[in-house]
């Protein structure tokens, strides 16, 4: 009985190799790639370095009046004013809806013509001129879920020294994405490839995740069956009768041999944390309530708690020295803020009354204040003010897959009592938060520890990170490459024999 189940897992890691060690290799070769050039995005940081300065005399529409003409029911769940094309434009989400009003004629937009966003993509890129292309629905370069609320997207192509490629909403009129000519080039062997993103578009596009998935879990079983093969095959006592701990004299079975004993664990974890990317059948997915937006407003966005124009508050943050590239409108606790941000990425913060101020950050109290009434009945068990990055609360380089998300210290933690143990994470600079449930921890451990090493004494101390990551990344490499000469010469044989 042990002989046959033996014979069965040698055989299964054998065929099953066959068909995935060359999806092995280019998964490595693309996870290098990754590691110093993502996937294209437009940062909030290069979003923001693309707008003018908001000027207060065209802001001609209140609130009252763009809200009215954005023809919707319910309040929104956001406002923010920003620059289209170099005219002030109010954008309202509802949801994954997004609404956009013209600021100085309070028209709403409702589609996105060839020569607006053409016009949009000059102001952006003030330094190059564009050349309209098409507008379309997804390509290479925004399969990204996040401008599913733009789609269809207009294309420009830019004629900068990096020939960038802008895609602009036709919703709002923003640019919404980036993608220069070296990203394009480099991602063709990088995210292209790792993510499987020739299975996206075309006939397997409702099938791509679940491609993606089943296949890493393919991979997975094919890394632990060769572990366990490369076990069974060593001899840990004596020798075999050439003198070896290997049954391989020599040739490419001996250096498969050898290197997955000693990559073998290593490329697994990476394929097994590969799955968990893609949260697999749901399984971090809580069925615990979600954070209640409006209990943490006190209320709903609207010029009541709003009685300082925008237009007002442009003119107290130029008077403070303070040049507003964006704006947001915050409600917390019932009080009416305006969160103004610069062409860097700072931020500055506007009561939005009469004699409001302007100043950088909230305090504790009032966000704690706010956010205990969050998660409804659950109560806070434990908090606590980061001022250092830790495990659960860390930043990435900007291309990388987290490197959006503006990650500012000091924040407040709260941990709540709630089905899911949810925290929050507090941003005082703009009075945002985010939410870390119990599933999304344990995804920080299976996913971004296992597959990108997102551990701060490796990330701090570079090029520690990338020594480590480029030899194991190496060495896995060289497993699929000798598994594919392997499983050449056996399909060979076999072809031959027949």
């Amino acid at each position: 009985m042990l002989t046959r189940l033996k014979r069965y897992l040698y055989l299964s890691h054998r065929w099953i190799g066959i068909v995935l060690c060359l999806f092995m290799a280019m998964w490595f070769v693309s996870g290098v790639v990754m590691m110093y050039i993502g996937y294209p995005k437009l940062t909030p940081m290069e979003k923001l370095g693309g707008l003018p300065g908001l000027a207060a005399d065209h802001c001609r529409i209140n609130l009252t009046q763009a809200l009215a003409a954005g023809g919707q029911i319910k309040s929104p769940d956001s406002v923010r004013l920003t620059s289209v094309a170099g005219a002030p434009r109010y954008v309202f989400a509802h949801g994954k809806k997004q609404i956009a009003v013209d600021a100085e004629t309070g028209i709403r937009i409702d589609q996105v013509t060839p020569a607006q966003a053409l016009a949009s993509a000059g102001s952006f890129l003030a330094t190059a001129r564009g050349q309209y292309l098409d507008i379309l629905d997804e390509d290479a370069w925004t399969h990204s879920k996040a401008l599913d609320e733009h789609r269809p997207l207009h294309r420009v192509q830019m004629d900068d020294e990096q020939a960038t490629l802008l895609y602009i909403s036709n919703t709002t009129g923003e640019v919404v994405r980036d993608a220069n000519r070296s990203e394009r080039i480099w991602n063709w062997l990088g995210a292209w490839i790792h993510w499987l993103y020739p299975f996206r578009g075309g006939a397997l596009d409702n099938y791509a995740a679940d491609i993606v998935i089943y296949t890493a879990l393919a991979g997975s079983i094919l890394s632990l069956f060769g572990i366990a093969v490369g076990l069974l095959r060593w001899r840990f006592k004596g020798r075999y009768k050439h003198g070896s701990k290997t049954p391989y004299r020599d040739g490419w079975m001996r250096w498969h041999h050898l290197l997955g004993l000693g990559f073998g664990v290593i490329a697994f974890t990476w394929i097994l944390s590969g799955l968990f990317s893609m949260n697999p059948w749901k399984i971090f997915d809580s069925t615990a309530a979600k954070p209640n937006l409006q209990t943490y407003m006190g209320g709903e966005i609207s010029q009541h708690y709003f009685p300082l124009s925008v237009a007002e508050a442009l003119a107290r943050f130029q008077e403070a020295g303070f040049q507003a590239r964006e704006i947001e409108w915050r409600l917390l606790n019932s009080q009416g803020y305006y969160i103004a941000f610069d062409g860097l990425g700072r931020s500055r913060i506007l009561t939005a009354q009469a004699n409001g101020r302007v100043f950088e950050k909230l305090g504790w109290p009032e966000l704690q204040n706010a956010a205990e009434r969050l998660m409804g009945q659950s109560k806070v068990v434990g908090q606590r003010v980061l001022s250092e990055y830790d495990f659960y609360y860390y930043s990435r380089a900007a291309h990388t897959m987290t490197g959006h998300i503006d990650k500012r210290l000091p924040i407040l933690r709260l941990e709540f009592t709630d089905p899911a143990s949810t925290w929050l994470h507090l941003d005082p600079y703009t009075g945002n938060f985010s939410t870390l449930d119990a599933g999304r921890r344990l995804s920080r451990w299976l996913f971004a520890f296992l597959h990108s090493w997102d551990w701060l004494p490796l990330l701090n101390n570079r090029p520690i990170w990338d020594i480590l990551l480029l030899a194991f990344s190496a060495g896995g490499l060289l497993i699929s490459v000798s598994g594919i000469v392997i499983g050449w010469q056996r399909v060979k044989r076999k072809l031959s024999s027949h």
